[in-house]
């Protein structure tokens, strides 16, 4: 805390003063809310609602509807909120970020503004990090409000789309981020009105806020279909690259050494910048690379897409780790969370790099997918008429919260004043003689029976502790992306006296890790970190794991001069000072300067990150205005709008640009080029011949136009007259419509992707790639509505009655970067099966065996 805020307060004490006199008034009709019947309690929802229907607004309600919530979930569940979840549940309901500490019980919190805000009917969504959370939660909390009046749903992975559908008609639905979005995107995809599975996007709740909202938003939501590419380019480029020599890293290129005309040597044949994680050849590479490939210029433009796949192919071999960033498994490359440690089933890194890290590793290269919608978090959240989340780390990302969503934090007391202990980090010179004192730390705590849980950034690094662990003979639980299915075993005994549980960064989400009275006389739970996350926010996690309401516990740090963040991002000058001390072999340093240090290269890369996210964000902010375009026209195609003025307006455009690209009234009529002119109109609309007696009487460009609109109406109104039924159509406008639209719109999402790699070279011509982009945007958005119109206008003009129109999706999906179908549960057989004596369904009174069931 900094002086000023000392003296006059933090943002947080300003904000939870305005709410205290709100939660007292909850705590005041507590008397009267007990005094109720169930039946007298269970009405007040419909008394809220009318009240609402009769002018009264939410904030008018809070207070009383938040004391039924509270005597509610007294009754149904045991549980009784205190004064800080009252707190909580305020800024919920504000559209704001409670920051809750672990085990404050954010869960129950979350019930307070869900139903206050489910009585308006729109519908709310409380977003949960996966599966397992959303089904517990629904049925767990969802008991409160099933009491009080109120439809709970439920939206899982394997739910078919009727299901979907049901749940997303209660007035409060507990789901996924991922599922979430990606019912959007197909939302915007379906061909009829009844395929659609949402109803808006009024009000959401955001369980782990800074997770959803900050970490998942590095990769934007992509629903695919397949690519016919090949896939033989990505190992001929990866054979190229275990071949190519790495070069020396260059030292950092100051502007002096600019001014002095100093060139950097290049040596081997690539160098890899692992700050930036960045891979580029040097030109004896380059020259390597042509020879190869036998070809004469690798920068010239028909060779882009082989030269990034031989980048690709250096980076996979270069800057992706197994074990680390990805686990081999099954033939299958599985991405591990950086931030969670959990394998990500079905997902895929984007832009070739899985298929080059597939053949790095030697297993099935999969083709390439098209992108048929796409979306970041970002615009897909920021379309909630209000949002709101709860998270125990939250302040160290606020200002992210405040620029792209519009969100203030507002961190909220503890309800008992915690008891845990965070010591200063243990900083040793080696990663070996850091792995041995945390070693010894564990063998102390074993040694009095308190529970230890060992904290890792990567996979092998919790497999190198397992292993001296049980060199020393201590029992422990190892739990990373390899042994998730364990999870909630493991984690339910870590609290336990005498427990040594080794895990990933998996263990900091969602898990409330319990003591038994013999571990709090031990101490409590003991945090060891091995290493300092790049996130501040990541190592907070951790520590919050142990000291949940009011219990005992302890956490520390246990770094080297070695881990990645201090050799990438400390000071080099810092790291050579202690490296000249003569430190003795395992004796800890310690020194303020080396906290500050790692401090400031978590801030130098959080703030890295925050840059890779708006940078994203930029990019789909383009996109978005598009999108928000395509899908409002698909909309009203959908909700059954009659077209047929679009339509006519799409005419009157294209003979009006006809016209006007061969025709000018600084010409002479007569000298007009009638012969380009039926070229370009007659390809799209087939109007008689344009001759000389076309033009009697017409004087100029705009009577040509009236005149070739007024035959182009008449010859469409010719064609619906060949359909019997006006009303039949109108619906073959709409499929027409809708099938143009959607083809058009994955062309361009392809386009502007292509776009958005290739525009990055413009930075190199002192212009800024995200200007170049959005007026490149500019030019292929009237290209694709000039397509649009184009398409549509030619095929209603050529459309036969004899066949027969149909809506159809233009694409299939194949999957999305984010499917979880290895976690995803077994089919559920459509009909009750039937043996050979049962009765047979056909109702012929004879056994399946004799009658529908006979062999043939």
């Amino acid at each position: 805390m900094g002086l000023f805020d000392k003296i006059f307060g933090t943002h947080s004490e300003h904000e939870l003063k305005r709410i205290y006199p709100i939660v007292d008034k909850i705590e005041g009709m507590r008397e009267d809310m007990v005094a109720l019947s169930d039946e007298e309690l269970r009405a007040k929802t419909d008394e809220y609602k009318k009240r609402l229907a009769d002018g009264e607004t939410l904030d008018d309600l809070l207070p009383e509807a938040f004391a039924t919530v509270r005597e509610a979930a007294r009754r149904v569940l045991g549980m009784e909120h205190f004064r800080v979840q009252l707190i909580g549940g305020v800024i919920l309901h504000q559209g704001r970020i409670a920051e809750m500490k672990t085990g404050e019980g954010k869960t129950l919190v979350s019930t307070l503004p869900a139903y206050l805000n489910a009585l308006e009917g729109k519908g709310v969504h409380i977003v949960t990090v996966n599966d397992y959370l959303a089904k517990r939660d629904a049925e767990w909390m969802g008991k409160v409000h099933e009491f009080l009046g109120l439809t709970v749903g439920v939206v899982l992975n394997d739910m078919s789309r009727e299901e979907r559908q049901a749940a997303y008609n209660c007035d409060i639905t507990y789901i996924t981020n991922n599922e979430l979005g990606f019912d959007y995107l197909r939302d915007n995809m379906v061909v009829r009105e009844n395929q659609l599975v949402q109803r808006g996007l009024h009000y959401a709740i955001i369980d782990e806020v800074d997770s959803v909202l900050i970490d998942e938003a590095r990769t934007p939501l992509i629903i695919s279909g397949q690519s016919n590419k090949s896939t033989k380019l990505y190992e001929l480029c990866d054979m190229l690259a275990k071949q190519l020599q790495r070069g020396e890293d260059l030292p950092e290129f100051s502007k002096m050494d600019a001014i002095m005309g100093i060139e950097q040597e290049e040596t081997g044949d690539f160098i890899v910048n692992e700050k930036d994680k960045v891979v580029s050849l040097t030109q004896e590479g380059t020259k390597k690379v042509e020879e190869f490939f036998h070809i004469d210029n690798l920068s010239d433009p028909e060779n882009l897409e082989l030269q990034h796949n031989v980048i690709l192919a250096l980076r996979a071999n270069n800057l992706m780790f197994r074990d680390q960033d990805y686990v081999v498994s099954d033939d299958q490359v599985l991405i591990v969370d950086s931030f969670t440690g959990r394998i990500m089933p079905g997902r895929r890194y984007s832009d070739g790099l899985h298929q080059a890290i597939e053949a790095k590793e030697h297993v099935q290269v999969k083709r390439e997918s098209m992108t048929l919608a796409n979306i970041t978090f970002q615009n897909f959240f920021n379309k909630y008429d209000k949002k709101s989340g709860m998270t125990g780390t939250a302040l160290t990302e606020e200002q992210e919260f405040r620029d792209i969503y519009g969100m203030d934090v507002v961190e909220i007391p503890t309800n008992k004043p915690i008891a845990r202990k965070d010591l200063d980090d243990a900083v040793y010179k080696t990663k070996k003689e850091k792995y041995h004192a945390v070693v010894e730390e564990v063998k102390e705590a074993y040694a009095k029976g308190q529970p230890v849980l060992v904290g890792t950034i990567t996979i092998d690094i919790s497999e190198e502790i397992s292993r001296l662990l049980s060199k020393e003979g201590i029992p422990h639980n190892v739990l990373n992306a390899k042994f998730h299915e364990k999870e909630a075993q493991i984690v339910a005994e870590a609290g336990r006296h005498g427990a040594v549980t080794i895990a990933t960064n998996m263990a900091g989400r969602g898990t409330d890790i319990k003591l038994d009275d013999e571990a709090k006389a031990a101490g409590g739970l003991k945090i060891v970190g091995t290493e300092r996350h790049e996130s501040r926010r990541i190592d907070n996690q951790l520590r919050g794991r142990a000291g949940r309401q009011g219990d005992p516990g302890q956490s520390q740090f246990f770094i080297s001069l070695e881990d990645d963040l201090m050799r990438l991002f400390g000071s080099e000058k810092l790291i050579n000072m202690f490296n000249s001390l003569g430190v003795p072999e395992n004796e800890q340093i310690q020194h303020k300067m080396l906290s500050d240090a790692i401090e400031k290269a978590q801030k130098k890369i959080e703030s890295n990150n925050f840059g890779i996210r708006k940078n994203l964000l930029e990019y789909d902010q383009v996109m978005n205005e598009q999108r928000e375009l395509i899908y409002a026209q698909r909309r009203r195609v959908l909700e059954g709008e009659n077209m047929k003025d679009q339509i006519l307006s799409m005419i009157a455009d294209k003979v009006s640009e006809s016209v006007n690209m061969c025709c000018t009234d600084e010409v002479a009529t007569e000298d007009w080029d009638l012969t380009e002119l039926n070229r370009v109109i007659r390809q799209i609309i087939p109007l008689q011949p344009i001759t000389s007696e076309t033009l009697e009487g017409i004087k100029n460009t705009k009577q040509l136009i009236e005149k070739l609109t007024d035959e182009a109406n008449a010859l469409y109104a010719a064609k619906e007259a060949e359909f019997p039924e006006p009303d039949a159509f109108r619906e073959i406008e709409r499929v027409i419509l809708l099938r143009v639209i959607d083809r058009k719109w994955m062309e361009e999402i392809d386009d502007m992707e292509q776009l958005r790699q290739g525009i990055g070279m413009q930075a190199f011509a002192q212009r800024n790639p995200i200007d170049e982009y959005k007026m490149a945007s500019y030019d292929m958005l009237d290209a694709m509505n000039d397509a649009i119109r184009t398409e549509t206008v030619q095929m209603l003009y050529r459309i036969r009655i004899e066949k027969k129109v149909e809506r159809e999706e233009v694409a299939k999906v194949t999957g999305t970067n984010k499917d979880e179908s290895a976690t995803k549960a077994p089919k559920k057989r459509a009909n009750v099966k039937v043996y050979p004596n049962d009765p047979c369904p056909c109702g012929s009174g004879l056994k399946y065996k004799q009658c529908c069931g006979r062999k043939a």
